[in-house]
């Protein structure tokens, strides 16, 4: 490991701003499994910061707003936008994540399929158009 990580449960939390973020905290438990960390609600029914965690890995979420960090990150302009980043989940049973993140409403783009590198993948968007990728394949796993 690096010197400059420090040793913690996760040193990688990709973050995230959603047009309507306490929706999306909601879809994201919903239709993924994330569990609830940290929720600072806002103003006017916004969410300030969040902390989403799914096994040892978290993301961190906020409502968009014009603020110094707005300027910088936003929602995507369509949900059929392309992306620029996109954020893989390890989970057990790829089949069982998707038909869950399917009930939930989930646009699947890549249905489940098995890689030549091993594991097996798929990818959907959530309501606002965001990239999600879920596999089986884990890379800190040596054969």
């Amino acid at each position: 490991m690096t010197t400059l990580a420090k040793h913690t449960t996760a040193t990688i939390i990709p973050s995230l701003r959603y047009r309507d973020a306490p929706a999306a905290i909601e879809w994201l438990r919903e239709a993924f499994g994330f569990e609830k960390h940290l929720v600072v609600p806002g103003e006017a029914g916004t969410i300030d910061h969040a902390q989403l965690v799914f096994g040892n890995g978290m993301i961190m979420l906020g409502s968009a707003r014009d603020d110094d960090f707005g300027q910088l990150q936003r929602p995507l302009d369509a949900p059929d936008a392309p992306v620029s980043k996109s954020a893989y989940i390890i989970v057990t049973d790829v089949d069982a994540h998707h038909a869950r993140a399917v009930a939930a409403g989930a646009r699947v783009v890549m249905e489940p399929e098995d890689q030549h590198y091993g594991g097996r993948l798929y990818s959907c968007r959530d309501p606002e158009g965001n990239l999600w990728n879920f596999g089986s394949y884990d890379p800190w796993e040596r054969e």
